[in-house]
């Protein structure tokens, strides 16, 4: 895209929000993702304040020939690259939560986090398909797919999605569902954020279930002992539990809770939607190994956000998953081999995620990606303080990647690719289509999605 000088003066007075310009005040905060070690440049910065706000800068970035990143929070900016010749558009202004409890739906603004909508939600006795983190943008994770603690259950956010508000790069505002928008209603739904600005989503909610959740610790010594256990009894539970396998390195670091600080563990994390005695039952193989501490118990929707202990606060962390086709014994053993007890493995968290029921494809869900072909995921992520210790961790999940290669499969999860460069995460026909869906609504590449998908080209 050629590059006109942006209309500082014409897009500041058409803002409820803000615009902030490199070396302006406010200009570090404005332009920090949630991901510090993301150094962010862009050409600006908008602090989106309504919708009509990020029709404004669409349409000022488009006059400039620059193009427009949306964000809300930054946990996977990493995959944005550079910045040069694009306004970054914060839409963590946008926090507007309407409930629908009659009709079970919730309308979400762009900036609402994950914690708020779930507080927001349960008094009606409903609860949304959050992740593990409290305070990820909810928009930004269900249009990636949405990787849930129910999802086994109920599969992923974005297939819970009813309709859209977007901002297309033509600049105009449109309110999309199946039937007025078919093809972008299709793409937003998984296929990241490359086809148009969402300015709200419209989801259907479930009615809460009876939750258990929480961890079983062991010493890190008996990791190979306790995950075999867990491999094998992951192949047993119904699509009622959704559990993680995870090795944990705990730093001797104040922010992190005294009882674990700078001590290491095996651990599986829960969450089960049967009641009392099921989940107790069910349990019991893994409570037979002895746990040297057990939190799991009934737990509301808004605790269920403490389980997998992830940061509160902006962080600088380096980290990066992929899908498994399965996981054999030869395969948790080669993951052992790399980052188990005894092994060079400067990552604070290593984790296998158990996917199977409801997390499987199905087309008939509508969205451009539905669900993956792959029984777990496996995601990796260290604490940094600079350019050697993320280079180090990056070598770290290479040679845990090259360990795992035989069972890898063949697209990833968009949410939790955090390099650019790896699998896709979607196949070719899925990509081709999105392609169209890109071309047909953005054919000059405006929008930026941190996973890009750019515009089919007609030969000629």
């Amino acid at each position: 895209m050629s590059s006109n000088p942006l209309d500082a003066a014409g897009l500041r007075s058409a803002l409820v929000g803000s615009l902030v310009l490199p070396g302006e005040p406010g200009w570090d905060e404005a332009r920090q993702a949630f991901q510090l070690a993301v150094d962010q440049r862009p050409d600006a910065v908008v602090l989106a304040a309504s919708p009509s706000d990020v029709v404004a800068t669409v349409n000022a970035a488009r006059a400039a020939g620059l193009r427009v990143a949306a964000q809300s929070t930054g946990h996977n900016a990493g995959p944005l690259g550079a910045l040069d010749g694009t306004v970054l558009l914060r839409t963590s202004g946008l926090t507007g939560i309407t409930e629908n409890p009659g009709a079970g739906t919730v309308r979400v603004e762009a900036g609402v986090i994950w914690g708020d909508l779930t507080a927001a939600v349960a008094r009606h006795g409903l609860v949304g398909l959050a992740g593990t983190s409290p305070t990820v943008g909810v928009v930004g994770y269900t249009l990636g797919g949405g990787l849930s603690w129910l999802g086994r259950r109920y599969g992923l956010a974005a297939n819970h999605v009813v309709s859209a508000d977007v901002v297309t790069a033509d600049g105009v505002a449109r309110h999309i569902d199946a039937k007025s928008d078919p093809e972008l209603f299709w793409a937003i739904r998984g296929g990241g954020g490359s086809f148009a600005v969402v300015t709200a989503l419209e989801i259907a909610l479930v009615r809460t279930p009876d939750l258990h959740g929480g961890v079983l610790f062991f010493p890190l010594e008996r990791a190979s002992e306790v995950l075999h256990a867990w491999r094998d009894w992951t192949a047993t539970v119904p699509d009622a539990v959704t559990s993680i396998g995870r090795i944990l390195r705990f730093p001797p670091v104040p922010d992190i809770p005294e009882e674990v600080r700078g001590q290491s563990f095996v651990v599986v994390e829960l969450v089960s939607l049967l009641g009392q005695q099921e989940s107790d039952e069910l349990l019991a193989p893994l409570r037979a190994l002895g746990p040297v501490m057990d939190s799991v118990r009934p737990s509301s929707p808004v605790e269920l956000a403490a389980i997998h202990m992830d940061p509160l606060v902006p962080v600088r962390a380096a980290g990066d998953g992929f899908l498994l086709t399965d996981l054999p014994s030869d395969a948790l053993d080669a993951f052992l081999s790399v980052a188990g007890p005894g092994e060079d493995f400067p990552l604070l968290g290593t984790e296998i995620r158990h996917l199977g029921g409801a997390f499987a494809p199905d087309p008939a869900k509508g969205g451009a990606v539905t669900g993956f072909d792959a029984g777990y995921f496996v995601f990796s992520a260290a604490l940094t303080t600079d350019e050697l210790s993320v280079k180090a961790a990056h070598l770290a999940l290479d040679r845990l990647c090259e360990a795992l290669r035989p069972w890898g499969a063949a697209t990833s999860y968009l949410n939790l690719a955090e390099r650019p460069g790896g699998a896709p995460f979607a196949d070719e026909a899925t990509l081709d289509r999105l392609r169209r869906v890109k071309a047909l609504y953005d054919p000059a590449d405006l929008v930026r999605g941190n996973h890009p998908v750019e515009p089919a080209r007609t030969a000629g």
